[in-house]
């Protein structure tokens, strides 16, 4: 097995452009290489629209729900899963609940990716299915506003109010863990660092998949893998949608980007997994550190070649089989 690298060089620049689209690693899983080799150019796809242009990151949330959609066609029947529709604390919700499933107190919130400004609850199932299945829990996907319709404050809001939610319903902190993958990833962060300081308490445990822990362009890996993914290229997508979430002056924002948050203040033990064939790996690197630093519990899972999310693009392949089992243990660990 060989890797395959294409080097071209800007005239302006006169700088090394790497494009590692068809690279195939020996150190991956067969799956992941045949994966690899028929991976798009990063330069293709849409651009995002303007921050506030509403009409405009609309019809590019339908374009991008539709491939999600086809993504998650038979997620229902392989992993035997419920879906069902609830309000929690005034806000949707589904409830994915796993074959076998017996009432034990406790619950998983997932807060999906997409940017803040792409899909849904209804087609990011497969993250919370994978979940469910891997851990026996029920999960309560949040299907929260995305931007531009609503900004960080309304949308960690959101998720704030499905905690106040199961408080209401007799779940206490104790037997309520949150994952977030992407975005959700972040919103995670930044929504447990809302809940700590407004004194409503924290989840027992954080399960990170990929977190985009920082929405400014900050971190060594934006810049070295930026060529390394063909869904994430910050120009086109990324900063359109950070500047949707947040105006620019609040990026830095805790609760925005958890990166800067002050975690001396007390954090839940938190697992973060991600690739190295990622732009946000200086996020995982740069969140662990942070937490680490201020004394809290706080694991570093990273694989090996994997690209953003790799959980859910092949559900087969070992490595989403060592990082479910390892996500699984890691809550079971926590939640006693």
């Amino acid at each position: 097995m060989s890797a395959v690298a294409t080097i071209s060089y800007s005239q302006e620049s006169k700088s090394p452009d790497v494009d590692i689209r068809n690279y195939a690693a020996s150190t991956v899983s067969e799956s992941w290489e045949n994966i690899f080799k028929n991976t798009p150019d990063p330069s293709a796809g849409p651009n995002a629209p303007t921050a506030d242009n509403i009409e405009g990151w609309k019809q590019l949330n339908a374009i991008m729900s539709k491939v999600a959609f086809g993504r998650e066609a038979d997620v229902k029947e392989k992993y035997q899963i419920t879906v069902e529709e609830q309000k929690i604390g005034g806000v949707r919700v589904l409830e994915i609940t796993p074959k076998g499933w017996k009432e034990d107190g406790k619950r998983l919130i997932y807060t999906h990716g997409g940017g803040y400004t792409m899909f849904s609850a209804d087609n990011t199932i497969t993250s919370a299915a994978l979940a469910a299945n891997a851990t026996g829990m029920k999960v309560i996907s949040v299907d929260y506003t995305v931007a531009p319709n609503a900004q960080w404050k309304e949308i960690t809001g959101e998720v704030v109010n499905v905690f106040k939610g199961l408080n209401a319903q007799g779940f206490t902190m104790e037997n309520i863990g949150i994952f977030g993958d992407s975005a959700g990833g972040g919103l995670v962060g930044g929504s447990v660092l809302r809940l700590r300081d407004e004194g409503l308490g924290m989840p027992a445990v954080v399960v990170l998949w990929s977190p985009w822990a920082d929405i400014t362009e900050t971190g060594d890996t934006y810049m070295t893998l930026k060529h390394a993914e063909s869904n994430y290229v910050y120009e086109k997508v990324l900063g359109p949608s950070a500047d949707a979430y947040a105006a620019p002056e609040d990026q830095k924002h805790p609760y925005v980007s958890p990166v800067y948050g002050d975690f001396t203040k007390g954090f839940p033990p938190t697992l973060i997994q991600g690739g190295t064939r990622e732009i946000f790996l200086s996020n995982f690197v740069r969140l662990y550190q942070a937490i680490d630093r201020a004394g809290q519990t706080v694991t570093l899972d990273i694989y090996e070649g994997m690209p953003h999310v790799f959980q859910i693009k092949s559900t087969e392949s070992t490595e989403t089989k060592v990082a479910l089992e390892k996500m699984a243990k890691y809550i079971q660990k926590h939640m006693n």
